[in-house]
């Protein structure tokens, strides 16, 4: 493994298990709830979230930037050295209601090259990370983001199964597994959003596009939206047949 992506692997495991410590904390933040700007809410929990793994992360990758959803500044459209783009709780109002589908999305550029990325859905204690073993399963189920348009409405009206679980990264973990054979946004989410899932999307195989065209793994500007399909190749995998 190449040294970049062995440091960043590193720190990701600790930012995994920094997320397990912190959960009694965090339930307990579940209804300290404030709506932003875009009328989306943002609890304690988030801010408590970002600001931790911030910490653990310029500890672990010198002379870093930190990209995060909450209250960040300074980014860089064209990034040099380490770069981390995250979404503390992605399913915030999730979250706030006390579901389990919210997870945690990091994803680690040098140079701008990607190095490693993580999803984890902490409630359910699941993750995977830049370099893991993954079991597949097989689904004919689309998972679809909940912001909605007519795109939107069409695409689920075709699918032979339609979920709609209102988190990025749990429908991100659903396809790279398999347990979704496909998400699809067509509203567009932000980097922190999709990054992480993208970059771990490509790792296993699936066919990955963003704004519809491929996505070859390259940095995402923050700030704006961007348009994701993921679909998971079942017949890549060794004595995997696929669902036609």
């Amino acid at each position: 493994m190449e040294q970049h992506t062995q440091t960043a692997r590193a720190a990701l495991i600790e930012a995994s298990d920094l997320l397990d410590s912190l959960m009694p904390k965090l339930d307990a933040l579940r209804t300290d709830v404030e709506l932003k700007a875009d009328d989306t809410p943002v609890t304690a929990a988030d801010l408590l979230v970002q600001q931790k793994l911030e910490t653990l992360l310029r500890a672990r990758l010198p002379d870093l930037t930190f990209v995060g959803e909450e209250e960040s500044a300074g980014w860089e459209a064209e990034p040099t050295g380490w770069v981390a783009v995250v979404d503390p709780i992605d399913g915030t109002e999730n979250f706030a209601s006390s579901l389990v589908e919210w997870g945690t999305a990091i994803s680690i550029f040098h140079t701008g090259v990607h190095s490693a990325s993580m999803i984890t859905l902490p409630e359910l204690r699941r993750r995977i990370i830049t370099g893991d073993t993954l079991a597949y399963a097989q689904s004919r189920i689309a998972g679809f983001s909940s912001g909605m348009n007519q795109t939107l409405v069409d695409r689920i009206a075709q699918a032979p199964q339609a979920r709609i679980y209102g988190a990025a990264v749990y429908n991100f973990f659903g396809v790279v597994t398999g347990r979704l054979a496909s998400f699809t946004n067509p509203v567009g989410a932000y980097s922190w959003d999709v990054l992480a899932g993208l970059s771990l999307a490509r790792e296993h195989n699936c066919e990955v596009f963003v704004d519809d065209e491929p996505y070859d793994g390259r940095y995402l500007e923050p700030g704006r939206r961007y348009r994701v399909e993921v679909h998971h190749r079942y017949d890549r995998h060794p004595r995997q047949g696929s669902l036609g």
